[in-house]
């Protein structure tokens, strides 16, 4: 691995701000904002992820007090329309009441407590508990009792029994909620965070969904996906083109960003080898050759990898870099699981698509946003010529507090991270690809959830590009290696980087406050 200290506190090489510079198409100014965190140490204790204690606290002073995505308005398009939020083990019902207004209520029956709903509903024309038969109005007031006569204090006091209202708030098509009675307004928790979609997400649709269920705590999985520190370990086949440890990384309010530029190669790699050749086959998931250790990677068949360093020694391994025979008896698992992994049908033979030069990242940078116009062009016309090649070529990924991930304008990622139920060892992982809606077309009907569990494969939910849910696959093996370790860490807590790692520092020393205060911290302008 190439040395990457140069004295000035940031890897060798070029930075974001001076790469888009050269740009044909520079990039809106807000991308070249500098809002750093101010340098420090942050450590977390690591009962953080995985104590009952822990997760009762997240409970009663994070979940039943923050603002926090439930739905998209499009998953309840009709009036009478339900859709069931589940958040560690509360339990809420979002309501299409009227063509223009939704509402929330706990799902849970007044008398016995029985759940109102117990999956999206469509089309209701009153709230019935299933059970003896309760019912309300869409908008929560009290409407049947059976054998009312039997309670004699509802008739004289239905306003008591109306359901409780929880606040609501949108944002960009999605609904928002806050079982808190005297939370801030949505407006005020998010502030500004508008004014970094130039394409706002309310002229998107859902064209992709799944949720995948982690064997992790649900930071330890959402950590893995808020800065590109870890692309060096987990993502070796990025480095060729990808400029990991030069990423731009900011703050604002509950909000975060990473930009990570394509193009430039990884610090981390000596790029200058005129013989080198990344994909040998030109084929993305046939063969790959390490940029820092030389060792060349084919693909034999599913769940076989034959390895070459180079002196021409070979072994042959499992998707999970097992040995299998031969004189190399290591092997990167992150390469295996790569090259010798499932494939979506059809991505067998998916080529290396752009070209590259060491000394010069922009003809990959060009030759990629010429390929994205085209393909944004239909929806777009010619308005699409006047569009970043950054948001054709980087990943801008921001993080709202407190589990919330969008990706910049044209990359249409979206995630979620949630505790599953009450087990602080496990998590739901929820990727939606938010895609513009073609002009003068109307808007096409969300894509269906895929549920992926335990031992489900990432490649096998629909709709998404195998390339994106390949490099899933890789940082699913960390996930459980992170959770079991973190049981038996020396130092018993976690010490992140002071700027790499900085969108995690600002998480925890945001939700700290919130664990830390009786009443939720409300949003400073």
């Amino acid at each position: 691995m190439v040395e990457t200290v140069t004295g000035k506190d940031r890897s060798n090489g070029i930075s974001y701000n001076e790469l888009a510079s050269g740009d044909a198409v520079p990039p809106p100014a807000v991308y070249l904002e500098d809002s750093p965190m101010e340098p420090g140490v942050t450590k977390v204790d690591v009962r953080r992820f995985f104590t009952q204690e822990e997760h009762d606290l997240e409970v009663e002073r994070l979940w039943k007090r923050v603002w926090q995505m439930a739905c998209h308005e499009d998953d309840i398009p009709n009036v009478g329309d339900t859709h069931v939020y589940d958040i560690a083990g509360l339990s809420f019902m979002i309501v299409r009441t009227s063509e223009d207004e939704v509402k929330a209520f706990p799902n849970a029956c007044l008398h016995r407590g029985r759940q109102l709903c117990d999956n999206h509903r469509k089309g209701l024309k009153v709230i019935r508990c299933p059970f003896h038969g309760w019912s309300w109005t869409l908008d929560g007031k009290l409407k049947e009792v059976p054998c009312e006569w039997d309670f004699p204090t509802i008739a004289t006091s239905k306003d008591e029994y109306a359901l409780p209202n929880i606040s609501v708030g949108h944002w960009g098509g999605f609904v928002f909620i806050n079982p808190d009675p005297d939370c801030e307004s949505l407006e005020d928790f998010m502030g500004d965070f508008d004014r970094h979609f130039n394409a706002p997400f309310s002229q998107r649709y859902k064209a992709a969904h799944l949720v995948k269920r982690l064997p992790c705590n649900w930071k330890v999985a959402q950590d893995a996906f808020m800065e590109s520190y870890h692309v060096v370990g987990t993502h070796p086949e990025l480095l060729p083109t990808f400029a990991d440890s030069n990423s731009k990384y900011d703050v604002w309010g509950n909000y975060s960003r990473a930009i990570s530029a394509s193009g430039p190669p990884s610090p981390h790699i000596d790029h200058h080898d005129p013989d080198y050749n990344a994909f040998p086959d030109g084929k993305v998931f046939q063969s790959f050759c390490h940029p820092i250790s030389g060792h060349t990677y084919r693909r034999i068949e599913e769940n076989r990898v034959e390895v070459t360093d180079r002196n021409g020694k070979t072994g042959v391994f499992d998707m999970a870099a097992n040995y299998i025979e031969g004189e190399m008896q290591s092997a990167d698992p992150h390469l295996c699981d790569w090259i010798g992994g499932k494939i979506k049908a059809g991505e067998e033979d998916m080529p290396d698509s752009y070209p590259t030069d060491p000394d010069s990242p922009y003809v990959y940078r060009q030759a990629r946003a010429a390929m994205m116009r085209d393909q944004f062009r239909p929806s777009f016309g010619d308005a699409i010529d006047k569009i970043s090649d950054s948001d054709f070529n980087e990943a801008i990924f921001y993080n709202l507090f407190p589990n919330l991930s969008p990706w910049g304008d044209f990359n249409p990622i979206f995630y979620r991270f949630r505790p599953d139920g009450d087990n602080p060892e496990q998590s739901l992982h929820e990727v939606m690809y938010m895609v513009p809606v073609p002009e003068g077309q109307e808007r096409p009907a969300p894509a269906k959830m895929t549920f992926l569990d335990l031992d489900d494969d990432y490649t096998e939910a629909p709709d998404f590009m195998g390339y994106l849910l390949k490099v899933f696959n890789q940082d699913a093996l960390n996930h459980p290696m992170v959770q079991k370790g973190l049981h038996n860490h020396p130092k018993g807590e976690v010490i992140l980087a002071s700027y790499q790692e900085s969108k995690l520092r600002h998480f925890y020393e945001t939700l700290n406050k919130w664990l830390a205060s009786d009443t939720a911290p409300k949003s400073t302008p």
